[in-house]
């Protein structure tokens, strides 16, 4: 039961407080470059999803396996970054294969999830942590499903903002990133909510 209630406070915390676009601001190039529509929004966070998952579960066993008895903890950045552009090359085989259109549709920002901070933080925060092998798999799942629906959530009000008339000093990114700070601040309230369901334990 206690186990039960550690992993559920670990992926809510990632999919709601320590939202990593919406609340530690990392991710924004994609948040902001792909989230005009929903189903791009949907295929990247998947996409990412998917790699800060992969990822985590190679990079964690070699860290405690490898490195750490070798005495190369300092090297974990340059391999936590080869292990992510590898699932990222393997992702962007899989869609280009399978799932042409949504390919198509994230273009440049595909290849960039190599040097997204976000998957990269993840695998970090994993470490600095001191998470177990079970609880890292569980936020990065949590922080890519955070990912996932900040994209979603802002792919929503962009939809919006087409249909508005806006002065024409904030059409653009002006717009785009006064936005973005609404939808982030929205975020605080869930902060209560999952502290309420924890009992203070985030």
């Amino acid at each position: 039961m206690e186990l039960a209630r550690s992993m559920m406070m670990i992926l809510l915390t990632g999919i709601l407080t320590d939202n990593f676009v919406l609340s530690k601001f990392m991710g924004i190039c994609p948040f902001l470059g792909v989230s005009k529509k929903a189903s791009s929004s949907l295929g990247m966070g998947c996409a990412v999803t998917a790699v800060m998952v992969g990822a985590t579960a190679v990079t964690y066993p070699l860290y405690h396996a490898f490195l750490v008895p070798m005495g190369l903890e300092y090297m974990n950045t340059i391999l936590f970054i080869l292990i992510i552009a590898l699932f990222v090359q393997v992702v962007e085989m899989v869609l280009k294969k399978y799932v042409t259109s949504l390919y198509n549709a994230l273009g440049v920002y595909l290849p960039l999830i190599t040097t997204n901070c976000a998957v990269l933080g993840v695998t970090l925060l994993n470490i600095e942590s001191d998470y177990s092998f079970i609880e890292s798999l569980v936020n990065a799942l949590g922080a890519g499903l955070g990912f996932m629906l900040a994209m979603l959530i802002f792919s929503g009000v962009r939809g919006r903002l087409e249909r508005c008339d806006i002065p024409k000093s904030f059409q653009g990114m002006p717009i785009t990133l006064v936005a973005a700070s609404i939808v982030s601040l929205s975020f605080l309230g869930f902060g209560g909510i999952v502290d309420g369901l924890f009992g203070g334990a985030v």
